[in-house]
């Protein structure tokens, strides 16, 4: 794990136990990468209750309560279904922040519309929702820590 990675997960951490909160991590195309590095950091365990990864539409319904309606209608790389995936691991944990990931990380997976390299991210806390959509270069590798990255950028915006 990269030294930016670890340092930026330590500013999540602070940020977090700053504000007294936990987070959960619900993630599909990170793989649990986000946890990891989250988890990299020591005392994590005061801010950090626990990490989903929903890598199937089955896993998503099952573990996060993600609607199958939603996944059919929006595709599980939407914005729709981050916010429900970072909602249903907010339901389904004791954290007061989640995010989320959903992505086609490649090198194949694309849809029209939906080209490899396409993330969607869900930040939560209570009934706010913020969700992002973006399209990384490069190879599965560098999507999914790009991935990673943005996604703890993000909690340091939402949280702060």
């Amino acid at each position: 794990m990269s030294t930016d990675i670890n340092e930026l997960a330590a500013q999540v951490g602070r940020a977090l136990q700053d504000n007294g909160l936990l987070l959960v991590t619900a993630e599909s195309c990170t793989g649990g990468g986000v946890a990891q590095a989250i988890t990299e950091i020591a005392g994590s365990t005061g801010w950090f209750d626990c990490g989903f990864v929903s890598y199937s539409n089955a896993s998503k319904e099952e573990l996060l309560e993600v609607p199958a309606a939603l996944i059919a209608q929006f595709g599980s790389v939407s914005e729709e279904v981050a916010a429900a995936m970072a909602q249903g691991a907010l339901a389904n944990s004791n954290a007061h922040v989640a995010v989320s990931t959903t992505g086609i990380a490649g090198p194949t997976g694309a849809v029209p519309g939906k080209p490899v390299g396409t993330v969607c991210f869900g930040w939560a806390n209570g009934d706010t929702v913020h969700t992002e959509r973006l399209v990384f270069p490069g190879d599965r590798r560098a999507v999914r820590e790009q991935t990673v990255i943005h996604a703890m950028q993000g909690l340091l915006r939402f949280i702060n």
